[in-house]
């Protein structure tokens, strides 16, 4: 019985942390290029701790046929696997600005930060005091094949492939890359992403990407699917509670009455 609230437990946090995420992706539902998180479970089972045969337990995960074959020697626990970024296409809307730019298809922008280089969708650029291209937070956007974009008059058109005109002159290329393996995007704030340690990107050149220059692309959260999500995962976590609750009051006649009874 003891045991049993633990499992409760996990399933609670798991639940607990569903609900950070889906809060975070309500709270940029409007931050332009924002990716959804996701949260991944699993089940685990204490029995792969135990060297085979120490348990007469299914090494399996858990089913209505392996039920009768437990001896009460294993447990199943809820395991937090990962959180994962849905890089789905959000809403390209018009702004009528020339330095705000779109991506359609795949690819991100990469920018020069004092941790290195880093990748956003977030396209609202703007021109600082020093004539750079620059993001939000005033880290430069890069060029294909290295360096920054620096401009003296407002006469810039960005072509479909990324190509830079400043005064009908070709200045240059954005660079577009994107990822093949995707898992090794991390999240940093500021709607930037770097590249996990001791992963390989398997980064390329996104050559299919298009630009559309006076175009945001916004962030691809899709409120109701957000709302349902959380009022599932709320009513869950209420749910475990409650088990929890009565794991604990069974806990308390265990301790308290069962003594009594061996008394008299």
């Amino acid at each position: 019985m003891s045991k049993g609230i633990f499992t409760a437990v996990s399933g609670a946090m798991a639940q607990s942390a569903k609900l950070d995420t889906v809060a975070n992706n309500l709270a940029n539902v409007n931050t332009t290029g924002f990716k959804r998180d996701a949260q991944l479970f699993r089940e685990y089972l204490t029995s792969y701790n135990n060297e085979p045969g120490a348990v007469e337990v299914p090494r399996i995960t858990a089913s209505i046929e392996s039920f009768y074959d437990h001896n009460g020697g294993d447990k199943s626990f809820v395991d937090l696997d990962g959180t994962y970024s849905d890089f789905s296409q959000g809403t390209i809307r018009p702004t009528g600005n020339n330095l705000d730019l779109a991506i359609e298809g795949e690819g991100l922008f990469q920018v020069a930060t004092p941790d290195g280089a880093r990748y956003t969708r977030a396209g609202n650029f703007a021109v600082d005091g020093d004539g750079r291209l620059v993001t939000k937070q005033g880290f430069p956007v890069q060029r294909e094949g290295g360096g920054e974009f620096r401009f003296t008059s407002s006469d810039v058109v960005i072509a479909a492939n990324g190509e830079v005109f400043e005064q009908n002159q070709s200045v240059g290329k954005l660079a577009l890359v994107k990822f093949d393996n995707k898992d090794a995007l991390l999240k940093q704030g500021a709607n930037l992403f770097a590249i996990k340690d001791n992963l390989d990107p398997q980064m390329t050149a996104a050559a299919d990407a298009k630009i559309s220059q006076g175009a945001l692309e916004g962030s691809n959260v899709n409120i109701v699917r957000e709302m349902t999500d959380m009022i599932s995962a709320t009513r869950t976590f209420e749910s475990l509670q409650k088990a929890i609750q009565a794991y604990d009051q069974m806990a308390g006649k265990v301790v308290n009455e069962v003594p009594k009874l061996n008394q008299g």
